[in-house]
């Protein structure tokens, strides 16, 4: 080809070439244009989610400003409610402190005939008494809740006789195993029973009525007639048992119908509280010999089983626990002293402070002079202040 040749192809390439670059640029502005479209709705989404998270994270503010408002509002209700509740519990304790409860005993001729024909029986027979006791209830002093073990119902408490720091457990009315915490400490600080030993009972108890008194376990036997059952706690074995010389027993008390038979310990010895088809109205008391488990003397009570659910004596003298279907507070309403030392009518009516539920047993002990409760599967101690009978 020619050089002229070449000249004429020049002016081709560079329109071709001019043409092609006018392409690109055309491109490259189209792509760029529908990249700014994009960025615009990008920016103004993103403007419009920023707008709606401002928004609704105001009204979360307003509504969390709302609720703080109102928990201050309940708080300030609930401390008023709690004031006002406190002052109701006073009123009512001083209104119950004037105005006694009325009289345990219901009057009726025929029990009193009957009251009198066993006084008049039993007029030469007054109880001798082994010690010079002469105290009686005068308040609670106070209350300590050591911790919630086991089932609703059942019994804890130490030896009433000796000095040994062991805790017995009785969890539930119907078993055959005792828990023995070696302290107070082990029993109150563990929840489980893996600290405590575990004494299996040749014969199955039933009840909240037992009593570990002098290194033996006083309990009562579930099955058959109603058996007390002497057993020692050092070399695990039965000592003697006695059938309760008392026909068609009845439940002791009218809020706990598993408790036939309540075996309790004061500064006298050994007692058992119980009641008899014969006269269900009334609790009778027994005065028992811990050795040989015989009955030394009996006596007919003019105190209710109705609305009774517990009872324990102390210095020769049955207290007896009242409270209501509904549990309310528990309250000493009736005493029965066998010395005729302290009449029920002059003796102090005690309360029991607000709990939980009723008690299923409340056991003395008359060496700490305190009650070993169980009160709703809690486990409560009552710290008892005493005076003298001729001081009431």
């Amino acid at each position: 080809m020619g050089p002229w040749r070449c000249l004429l192809l020049l002016p081709l390439l560079a329109a071709a070439l001019r043409a092609q670059q006018q392409q690109f640029m055309e491109y490259v502005e189209r792509r760029l244009t529908l990249l700014e479209e994009r960025i615009s709705q990008w920016h103004d989404q993103s403007s419009r989610y920023s707008t709606e998270l401002r928004d609704f994270k105001n009204q979360v503010l307003g509504m969390l400003e709302a609720a703080e408002k109102e928990r201050e509002a309940m708080r300030s209700e609930a401390e008023s409610a709690a004031v006002r509740v406190d002052r109701l519990e006073r009123e009512v304790d001083y209104l119950e402190t004037q105005n006694p409860a009325p009289p345990c005993v219901e009057v009726d001729e025929t029990l009193m005939e009957k009251q009198v024909a066993t006084a008049k029986q039993r007029k030469n027979e007054k109880y001798t008494k082994l010690t010079d006791c002469s105290d009686t209830i005068a308040s609670v002093r106070a209350m300590k809740i050591l911790k919630r073990f086991g089932s609703t119902s059942g019994l804890w408490t130490k030896d009433a006789a000796g000095n040994s720091e062991k805790i017995y457990v009785f969890d539930g009315t119907a078993n055959d195993t005792v828990y023995v915490f070696p302290r107070m400490r082990e029993f109150t600080l563990f929840s489980a029973t893996r600290k405590a030993a575990r004494i299996k009972l040749p014969y199955p108890w039933v009840g909240t009525g037992h009593l570990v008194y002098d290194g033996h376990l006083y309990y009562i036997r579930q099955q058959g007639p109603f058996q007390v059952i002497k057993f020692n706690l050092a070399n695990k074995t039965v000592v003697d048992s006695s059938v309760f010389p008392a026909e068609e027993q009845i439940p002791v008390f009218g809020l706990s119908p598993f408790t036939y038979i309540e075996v309790a310990a004061d500064e006298e010895g050994l007692w058992a509280i119980y009641a008899t088809k014969e006269d269900e109205k009334n609790i009778c008391l027994a005065k028992l010999d811990p050795t040989s488990l015989d009955i030394e003397q009996m006596w007919d009570t003019p105190c209710p089983r109705e609305n009774a659910e517990a009872a324990f004596v102390v210095c020769g003298a049955l207290h007896v626990v009242y409270n209501t279907r509904l549990p309310s507070r528990s309250r000493v309403q009736c005493v029965f002293d066998v010395s005729g030392t302290l009449a029920s009518e002059d003796a102090s009516l005690v309360y029991f402070p607000k709990r939980y539920g009723s008690h299923s047993s409340m056991k003395y002990s008359p060496q700490e002079r305190q009650i070993y409760a169980w009160d709703d599967g809690y486990q409560i101690i009552y710290r008892m202040e005493m005076k003298k009978k001729l001081e009431v």
